[in-house]
């Protein structure tokens, strides 16, 4: 069916601020529907109220409005540009709850405005739990026991009705399983089922069966108006039931299902789609006991969400593209795989000749004290992605993406146990085993490293099964790492006594040069470790490189192979050259531009969101016009800057200093740019300064462009940019810097209380805080890192004082001010967390200037 010509116009959803359970996603997802629909001719109106997206650009839609994502304010937008369609699927949870209601009270209806995508009955009967029970049901597909509720009386009446515990709780129309939970008495469940009540849309909560410790699944899947349906993407999540699919650590495709139990999956899949009549994308998600064979039927989400992003970039296959495509009336044959060009379209399953990692980024880091336990309803703030030949170097891949603490896992101590342990006598202990096995039988963010833990002390696949459930095929995947790992400290000797290769080998199953040094150095403490032996990363490197070994760049390409791909989007591995798929890039003498690398920002967190890949997104758009090949390297799924047609050339990888080196070495870059990238990439800027001599014995001469390495530790660097202020009359609070315990209180004791410390090179504020008494002084001094290269700054802390924000850009001579910000707060408030006005309000036209 060719595109609909009686459409017009075509108002699309976004889903507003970044918030546990909808981030980055559906910037990505909503930005490749407006280009998809705009590429086709309708005129596109965009309303979101997220500044920092790249769908809220002027140039994206035809018309953009920032606005509150509420009914009443979308129906006034509706009524004033009367748009023929309204399509919500690429908004997320927000939408979808918004496009209902406007159906249900009849104001679409009214406006003559047409829901496309998935109409209104398919959207209810997903998202309703009693009504999608009711379809379960009526092609005989398997679900939990389960009762829709609408009050306290009715869930009370449900749990002695299903007469076992624990019960799962999930409400209705909500977002990340939000007000939902497992309940483990009648107490727990009155406290959850309340909470899922006030959260749900319509006030409802289905009360079911609990499946804890069965496997965990998803099925992405498209389909058209014609009928056609194809699975893009299977998951299997490691963590067993009872842990959000957004919580989980999630491999791509399946890994440890038979072909006759995915061909059942596959089937039910396409069978629910069907009947619920989804018309684009939705993710099915379903339960597996390992030991009986039974299947049971979760939820289905009738919209892209944070899975069809993973799907998306794990396999190649642009979800919310096609998505925007159906909703307008083509089939699936009818469009062309933009990965594959004329190779295949859309109704092609794509095959994946890889394994594909995912870990979510929690923000534990930041709220020491919060409850790390993992259920149905999320906590993550964001994730990362990674690409391997195998399940091991793809999950190694994904821990060394998450940048917290250290890039690879390493035997846990009593320090992990506490953060607050550091500068205790007993911190380098091993953790204790009863506490080990609590982190194992209890699903927290420290799970994964339990598991590889438990495998260094030798415990048994089926001792780690008994407790944890998880299944048996991912346990052996964590044993043979441990395993590896072993045999490399056993190796004990110098980088420079290693053969190609044991190298390639540890290589080709993740292992970084600096996890490979530290085994070989038997992981001394942290900061305890002399670099007098050699046995450091760029010693690893050094040796590496001496015997020729680098890594090798397949493309993401949706076919294993199978057809020539024509989107250049990359991953490392460790193996032979000349495989199908390996090393796609044009010949150095066919590459006459010049190459600029720009670094990503990595998954978000709190203090670092997506407004660094909107300065990403922007930054290769400008290099591209320029004339040049923008490449960029980032780890997100879920962004618009690991879209497979942002950049030039597109490298999901780690953002350390070994993969970004090997990429630049590859590419044979002639610059870097690290601004735009947040604190993720400016880390790396005095790093990559130490590497370029190792670098230029390669052939590589590169520059760090922009603002230069010295410049940003300058202003980096607590100590030094003190130093600078000083030097250039710039008036600051009384403050002093200092690397120590004594330092500190030196440094307070002559300033006075209150103080405010902030550490060096840190983001969002993390270790900064404002302490008033000995008491506070003390308690920070128990849980902060001290290291004599991160200086931290005593400041005098400036009460009710107006915090004002500069935004400027600088070319080495000119300065433009583009904007200054007032805070609402006084000072002491994290301009991140701050409420703040364009263009100040409280501020002399005399400050003003002296401020610019």
């Amino acid at each position: 069916m060719p595109r609909r010509d009686d459409l017009e116009s075509i108002m699309v959803l976004g889903s507003g601020p970044i918030k546990i359970g909808q981030a980055a996603e559906f910037d990505f997802s909503g930005s490749q529907a407006v280009r998809a629909l705009r590429e086709d001719g309708y005129k596109v109106i965009l309303v979101n109220s997220n500044p920092a997206t790249i769908q809220n650009d002027p140039e994206m839609a035809d018309v953009v409005y920032i606005e509150p994502l509420l009914p009443d304010t979308i129906a006034k937008i509706l009524e004033k540009e009367r748009p023929c369609a309204l399509l919500a699927g690429m908004g997320g949870q927000t939408a979808l709850n918004i496009a209902s209601e406007l159906s249900h009270n009849g104001t679409l209806e009214r406006l003559n405005v047409e829901l496309i995508g998935s109409d209104l009955d398919a959207i209810d009967k997903a998202e309703d739990r009693e009504l999608f029970n009711q379809v379960c049901e009526s092609i005989n597909l398997p679900i939990s026991q389960a009762v829709a509720c609408n009050s306290i009386d009715e869930v009370i009446a449900a749990a002695e009705l299903i007469g076992s515990w624990p019960i799962l709780i999930r409400p209705a129309f909500t977002l990340g399983g939000l007000g939902g939970g497992t309940a483990r008495d009648m107490g727990e469940l009155v406290e959850i089922s309340q909470l899922g009540l006030r959260n749900s849309r319509i006030s409802q909560v289905l009360i079911e069966e609990s499946i804890l410790g069965w496997q965990e699944l998803e099925y992405e899947v498209m389909r058209d108006e014609a009928d056609n349906a194809t699975i893009v993407c299977t998951m299997e999540n490691i963590d067993p039931m009872g842990v959000h699919t957004g919580e989980s650590t999630v491999v791509a495709p399946l890994q440890s299902f038979s072909d006759a139990d995915h061909q059942r999956l596959r089937n039910q899949a396409l069978a629910l789609i069907r009947t619920l009549n989804i018309k684009g994308g939705c993710n099915v998600q379903f339960a597996f006991n390992q030991f009986t064979g039974e299947i049971r039927v979760i939820e289905v989400n009738p919209r892209v969400s944070r899975s069809s992003a993973l799907a998306s970039k794990a396999t190649g296959y642009p979800i919310a593209r096609m998505a925007a495509k159906i909703a307008v009336g083509y089939t699936l044959d009818e469009l062309p795989n933009p990965i594959t060009g004329e190779g295949t379209t859309a109704a092609f399953e794509p095959t994946l000749d890889y394994c594909v990692v995912k870990i979510p980024r929690w923000p534990f880091d930041k709220f020491r004290t919060a409850d790390r336990t993992l259920g149905t309803s999320m906590k993550s703030t964001g994730e990362v992605m990674a690409i391997g030949r195998n399940f091991e170097e793809a999950f190694l891949k994904a821990w060394a993406s998450l940048e917290q603490g250290c890039a690879h896992p390493r035997p846990l101590t009593r320090a992990d146990e506490s953060e607050g342990e550091g500068m205790s006598q007993r911190a380098h202990e091993p953790l204790p085993d009863a506490i080990l096995v609590d982190w194992l039988s209890i699903a927290t963010d420290r799970r994964m490293g339990a598991l590889l833990e438990a495998f260094r002390r030798g415990w048994g696949v089926e001792k780690v099964h008994e407790i944890t459930r998880i299944t048996r095929w991912f346990l052996y995947g964590f044993e043979r790492l441990a395993q590896m790992e072993r045999s490399i400290v056993d190796r004990g000797v110098s980088p420079t006594e290693l053969s190609q290769e044991e190298l390639r080998l540890w290589k080709s199953h993740g292992f970084s040069d600096a996890h490979i040094a530290d085994a070989l150095a038997g992981f001394p403490p942290e900061g305890l470790k002399s670099l007098a032996a050699g046995q450091d990363e760029r010693a690893v490197m050094q040796r590496r490189h001496q015997l020729k070994l680098h890594p090798v760049y397949r493309m993401v390409d949706s076919c294993a192979a199978e057809f020539a791909a024509i989107t250049p989007y990359y991953y490392s591995t460790y193996e032979p050259h000349g495989s199908p798929g390996i090393d796609r890039l044009p010949n150095m003498e066919e590459r006459t531009k010049e190459r600029l690398v720009a670094i990503g920002s990595g998954p978000i967190r709190i203090g670092q969101g997506i407004e660094f890949d909107y300065g990403c997104v922007h930054a290769v758009k400008a290099i591209r016009e320029a004339g040049k090949d923008a490449i960029l390297i980032n780890n997100n799924p879920e962004t618009v800057s690991t879209d497979f047609d942002t950049s030039d050339r597109l490298y999901f990888d780690p953002l350390t200093l070994e993969y970004v080196s090997e990429i630049l070495l590859r590419e044979q870059a002639h610059g870097i740019l690290l601004q735009f990238g947040g604190q993720t990439a400016i880390n790396l800027a005095l790093p990559l300064e130490a590497r370029l001599p190792d670098l230029a014995v390669n052939g590589l001469d590169l520059s760090i462009m922009g603002t230069s390495s010295d410049a940003i530790d300058e202003a980096s660097d607590r100590e030094r940019f003190e130093a600078f202020a000083r030097r250039h009359d710039l008036r600051m609070p009384r403050g002093a810097t200092g690397t120590s315990a004594d330092d500190l209180r030196a440094a307070v004791e002559q300033i006075g209380f209150p103080v405010l410390i902030r550490p060096s090179y840190v983001l969002g504020g993390r270790g900064m805080e404002i302490l008033s008494n000995q008491q506070q002084l003390d308690g920070y001094l128990r849980e902060a890192y001290l290291a004599p290269d991160k200086p931290l700054l005593v400041d005098e802390y400036l009460g009710h004082a107006t915090e004002i924000d500069v935004d400027a850009a600088a070319d080495g001579e000119q300065v433009l001010v583009g904007a200054i910000m007032e805070h609402l707060e006084e000072a002491g408030i994290h301009s991140g967390d701050s409420t703040c006005f364009i263009p100040a309000q409280n501020i002399s036209e005399a400050m003003l200037e002296r401020i610019a």
